[in-house]
């Protein structure tokens, strides 16, 4: 619960600073921070990437694991999630999403929008800016991979690093729509806590390679998720996650016809 105790703190600090500081980020800076940020993540992709013994496996379980996810829509499914934040957002006259740095699946075309913010025609409320928040710090495909990789092998550093983007997340949001999002804490403690302590549940049931090549494949999303923050390309990491399933189903496999 590492992890999810630094997310916590880091959206409460963040958003005080915002609420108070207002909206006075110089655009440069908000440039550099987030390539330094989508660095870090490819960074941590890749370490992860690097725990598996066959890559073969990581492979197969992302091919099957986008089958699944494109079937089933998921990204598409988070996508719709992220436009309902984005549309209190812009009801309300807040940042856009577009300037926060947030690895979560936005719609296309978002980013090159350049129509200006709509006015202001009343104050957000606070369950506004509490529900806004609690979206868009509970979406998304690294929220999921950080609970499972802190809930199977201990590690945080993927929840570090959303913690992070997070903190400078709720900055921007609460400069404009209150102290509201403050609260999202608590909904970032209980869904990631959730998540957490159910793949931690699952660690008994798990042997260390199925474990490893698990965390191989996130890694590969990670490293997808690194560079979309860095805009390099658009990768729909939503609809791999299914891979998770499958990574250790298929290292299991292998280790018995090799028994």
């Amino acid at each position: 619960m590492t992890g999810t105790f630094l997310n916590v703190a880091t959206v409460l600090v963040g958003g005080t600073l915002g609420w108070l500081l207002g909206s006075r980020y110089p655009s440069g800076l908000r440039t550099t921070l987030l390539q330094v940020i989508g660095l870090a993540t490819l960074a941590i992709g890749t370490q992860d990437l690097l725990q598996t013994s066959s890559v073969l496996i990581v492979l197969a379980s992302l091919v099957l694991g986008a089958l699944v996810g494109e079937l089933l829509g998921i990204e598409r499914g988070l996508e719709r999630i992220g436009e309902l934040a984005q549309s209190v957002v812009a009801r309300f006259g807040g940042s856009r999403l577009e300037d926060r740095p947030h690895p979560n699946p936005l719609p296309e075309g978002e980013a090159t929008s350049s129509q200006p913010p709509s006015p202001i025609p009343h104050p957000p409320t606070l369950a506004q800016g509490f529900v806004t928040a609690s979206l868009i710090f509970c979406v998304g495909p690294i929220t999921i991979l950080g609970c499972f990789e802190e809930g199977l092998t201990g590690s945080f550093q993927t929840l570090a690093l959303k913690s992070t983007l997070d903190g400078f997340t709720a900055s921007l949001l609460a400069s404009t729509m209150g102290w509201g999002v403050l609260l999202s804490a608590g909904t970032v403690l209980f869904y990631q806590g959730a998540l957490t302590l159910g793949a931690g549940f699952l660690r008994g049931l798990l042997t260390d390679r199925m474990i490893a090549e698990m965390t191989a494949a996130g890694g590969l999303m990670i490293l997808g998720i690194g560079l979309n923050i860095l805009e390099v390309t658009r990768i729909r990491v939503g609809n791999m996650l299914p891979a998770l399933v499958f990574a250790p189903v298929l290292a299991a496999v292998t280790a018995q016809r090799a028994g």
